[in-house]
């Protein structure tokens, strides 16, 4: 019997441009330099930035230096914020003779009510007092501008604070006016006990339209793009012991590799796919993480549809940019600060400027002499993080009129939960996937 091929859904095309260039650790040469040269080359890209914000905020205020301070002589003062955190780990106690038997509280989070914040630039440092710039939100690494007098005491009173804010954005310039979607996953954990074979098999059946009747498989047709967000798999930690393995051990190391690969070469074969490297995945562990080698995907990487890029990952789909990492830079800024949920979180590093802010602090990154690559200079549409416990989504507004759309994509294995975004006019939602058979 003939098929009718006018009735087959052809997959819509998107136009796509990589970004990656910045994340890319290259012509690099580590030559035993320290994280001093990625401070100060953070410190004079934003005060750069925010001495030209100036003139309109406090324009009849003089700028000085941390050194150039004067008792009770309003001005303003850039540098780098530094937080005192008395929660926060050192592996120095691990060798102390004192050891505090006194277990944390949360040990999710190390705030603590008698966190202070100090500022510090080229010259000197100052303490901070004053309830404009509040501890629990701010953490080392941001770079401010601050209106203030110094005190008697020494300590700089802070009256108003300055932050970068959302950087320009490219106008969104739409080709056509037809739905294009992009799906976003992450935290597969293949390999680890809570992994559902069946569960992701849905989703690949799902985008690659043999799933469902017409409508369904039209829908399918809309999507152009799948981008994997880490932590596709999970490999044991007890065969990581720096001990030769047994060749049973050897294949249960690359067995969730292997069944990875199969999976994202029946994705390969229908439409174009990004995989991003996470912190359980076998990349290296600092940020920017590198991608993952394409020989791990003797399949999947034939395919010139399969892409393995950077973490964090910056890319353009029809105009549209998309700015995104797998999870540790929020996770991090969780430990050491609040929020009433992720998307604040990842708004925060918008209005600073900044992917990840607590790098090289309590955040591994490599040591950088002449650049800091996390800095955003161009502001997304799409900004996304994944391996959260819970689908999150808000549009930011900025005030030049930026819009951003911010996605926390949960961990698949635990929720089963895919996301949807229309690249036509930044609207999301999810697809969920589920085994189980209700009685």
């Amino acid at each position: 019997m003939e098929v009718d091929s006018q009735k087959q859904p052809q997959r819509k095309q998107s136009s796509y441009l990589s970004l990656d260039e910045n994340f890319e650790i290259q012509k690099e040469v580590y030559r035993g330099q320290q994280y001093s040269q990625i401070y100060f080359a953070r410190l004079h890209m934003m005060r750069t930035l925010l001495y030209s914000l100036v003139p309109n905020w406090k324009s009849h205020l003089p700028v000085c230096t941390v050194l150039g301070l004067e008792e009770g002589k309003e001005c303003i003062i850039v540098g780098t914020l530094y937080k005192h955190m008395k929660l926060k780990p050192c592996i120095l106690d691990e060798y102390s003779k004192e050891r505090s038997v006194t277990p944390l509280v949360k040990p999710h989070n190390f705030m603590h009510q008698d966190d202070y914040l100090v500022l510090e630039d080229e010259s000197g440092r100052v303490k901070l007092g004053g309830t404009m710039l509040s501890p629990s939100v701010y953490v080392t690494g941001v770079v401010v501008a601050l209106h203030g007098k110094e005190t008697t005491a020494g300590d700089f009173f802070v009256e108003d604070v300055l932050e970068a804010g959302l950087p320009p954005q490219i106008e969104r310039l739409l080709k056509s006016r037809e739905d294009k979607y992009v799906v976003f996953v992450s935290g597969l954990s293949i390999g680890s006990s809570c992994s559902n074979p069946l569960q992701f098999q849905l989703l690949v059946d799902h985008i690659t339209g043999h799933l469902g009747d017409e409508e369904e498989q039209g829908l399918a047709a809309e999507i152009v793009r799948l981008v994997i967000a880490g932590n596709s798999v999970e490999i044991s930690r007890g065969l990581l012991n720096g001990q030769n393995l047994a060749s049973k051990d050897q294949s249960r190391l690359s067995e969730p590799i292997k069944e990875l690969d199969i999976l994202l070469t029946q994705i390969a074969a229908s439409l174009p796919l990004d995989i991003m490297p996470g912190s359980s995945d076998p990349a290296n562990f600092s940020l920017p993480q590198q991608p993952l080698n394409r020989c791990l995907f003797p399949g999947s990487a034939t395919y010139n549809t399969f892409r393995s890029c950077n973490n964090p990952h910056c890319f353009e789909l029809d105009n549209i940019r998309f700015l995104g990492t797998s999870g540790q830079n929020i996770d991090d800024l969780a430990k050491y600060s609040e929020a009433e949920n992720k998307l604040d979180i990842l708004e925060r590093t918008l209005r600073w400027r900044h992917l990840a802010p607590t790098a090289p602090n309590t955040l591994g990154c490599y040591p950088f002499t002449d650049r800091d690559p996390f800095l955003i200079d161009s502001c997304p549409h799409v900004y996304f993080v994944g391996n959260q416990e819970k689908y999150e989504t808000r549009m930011l507004e900025g005030l030049e009129g930026q819009l951003v759309r911010l996605i926390c994509i949960p961990r698949f294995c635990e929720t089963g939960v895919a996301v949807m975004l229309n690249i036509r006019n930044l609207e999301c939602h999810t697809l969920t996937f589920g085994t189980q058979i209700s009685s």
